[in-house]
């Protein structure tokens, strides 16, 4: 008689090539996943529902990239402006719009990719928030870039810093800046440490 395995190890042990035990992921790994996810999920319902405030009360507004734009008084000092921005973060490098779209997709892409992949085994939680803003906030982005073409920002705060700070955002670039701070956090905290506990040794 044949006897077979339900689980052949061959099968067991390797996915696409990959050893299975390289793909265990840490409770942190989880965790920036999950967070990367609520960033994501956050982001995209807020362009959704700027983007309807626009259309109502801007007629004639296309949602799609095209040089429109709207403005909506919202509070006091913070305010609804539409802006499609074909760039970074923040509209930094909306020249050559055709193909900086691409370009800025598929380097956002990566580098999501590279951070879940670090993320799987990471065991720290500041790289865990870090990651998880980071990769939401990027995604977020890319997706703006093949549904519409550009990146729906509506966050206008002029009405705050005045002509310090003349960008309008959105929710995911302002993920991506707080991630980028953590992980910049978490690269200087070994040397303040040390630095604490040399002025500590020296002070005793």
């Amino acid at each position: 008689m044949l006897r077979t395995t339900a689980n052949p190890p061959s099968v067991r042990h390797r996915v696409l090539g990959i050893p299975m035990k390289k793909l265990n992921v840490t409770r942190e790994g989880w965790i920036a996943y999950g967070l990367g996810l609520l960033v994501l999920i956050l982001d995209q319902w807020s362009k959704s529902a700027a983007l309807g405030a626009f259309m109502r009360a801007c007629p004639g507004l296309q949602p799609h990239p095209g040089g429109e734009t709207c403005h909506i008084p919202f509070l006091k000092l913070v305010s609804l402006t539409m802006v499609w921005n074909p760039g970074m973060s923040f509209g930094l490098g909306r020249d050559h719009a055709d193909v900086s779209r691409w370009v800025f997709a598929i380097f956002a892409i990566g580098v999501a990719g590279a951070i879940g992949w670090w993320a799987h085994k990471n065991d720290k939680r500041l790289f865990t928030l870090a990651a998880g803003f980071l990769m939401g906030g990027a995604l977020g982005n890319v997706i703006d870039r093949f549904r519409y073409g550009a990146v729906v920002d509506f966050i206008d705060v002029t009405g705050i810093f005045g002509a310090l700070f003349r960008w309008v955002f959105n929710v995911a670039d302002s993920a991506i800046t707080v991630g980028a701070a953590l992980l910049l956090l978490e690269a200087a905290l070994p040397s303040l440490r040390q630095a604490l506990d040399s002025r500590a040794e020296k002070g005793s």
